[in-house]
């Protein structure tokens, strides 16, 4: 649900574009883009930093391409978004304790501090070839074509991503059960030795002696 609230500016300027052309739906994405940061704020009384930082880029790039009349401005937006988080994933590794992608996720999946710190480096560059992608698309194919990738190939290409560290993560997370299981049953085992251990009564020397008797 909340990716189909993520798009929807994006859905709209998809439908504008197809019905009108590229300046029609940049406009239509920027009052779009107004309404779902009032509709989000009025909602939850919050506003979340992603839906600030694509506002912003929109009110300025698509004003310069509405009122220079020049494509080129929106068509930097999805890179210069994608290179943004790249950037901040990297300044995370070197300015407080944790990557940004382990404290969105440590809450819900434990894993070594090794596999956190590649996973960051995976996304820094997955956010890196997005925007370069977005830019070849952009600067040598047709408008429409651009606009198409705009929507249906970045989501492909995150939605590939997702599933390929899904993966990634799962094979770290069998192997945590495993140690935990393992972990499990040599305490069990444990429990079993002690168990077994019989208590031989004190054998003292009036006992002998009555033995003997």
């Amino acid at each position: 649900m909340k990716l189909l609230f993520d798009l929807f500016p994006v859905v709209l300027f998809f439908i504008a574009y197809k019905m009108y052309d590229i300046y029609t739906a940049t406009a239509v994405i920027i009052v779009a883009s107004i309404t779902q940061v009032l509709y989000f704020y009025i909602k939850n009384k919050r506003v979340e930093k992603m839906h600030i930082i694509t506002l912003v880029l929109i009110l300025v790039l698509g004003g310069l391409t509405l009122y220079l009349q020049d494509e080129d401005f929106i068509k930097w937006k999805p890179t210069i978004v994608n290179w943004g988080f790249a950037l901040a994933f990297l300044g995370s590794h070197y300015i407080g304790k944790k990557p940004i992608i382990q404290r969105m996720m440590d809450q819900m999946i434990q894993l070594p501090e090794l596999v956190w710190g590649r996973l960051s480096w995976l996304w820094i560059a997955f956010f890196i070839l997005s925007g370069a992608t977005n830019l070849y698309v952009a600067f040598n194919f047709e408008t429409d074509t651009w606009v198409n990738f705009k929507l249906f190939g970045l989501m492909g290409m995150t939605l590939v991503f997702i599933i390929i560290q899904g993966i990634y993560i799962n094979k770290y997370m069998q192997e945590s059960d495993s140690e935990a299981e393992g972990e499990l049953l040599l305490d069990g085992n444990d429990m079993d030795i002690v168990d077994n251990i019989k208590v031989q009564p004190a054998v003292t020397p009036d006992t002998k002696e009555s033995k003997e008797l």
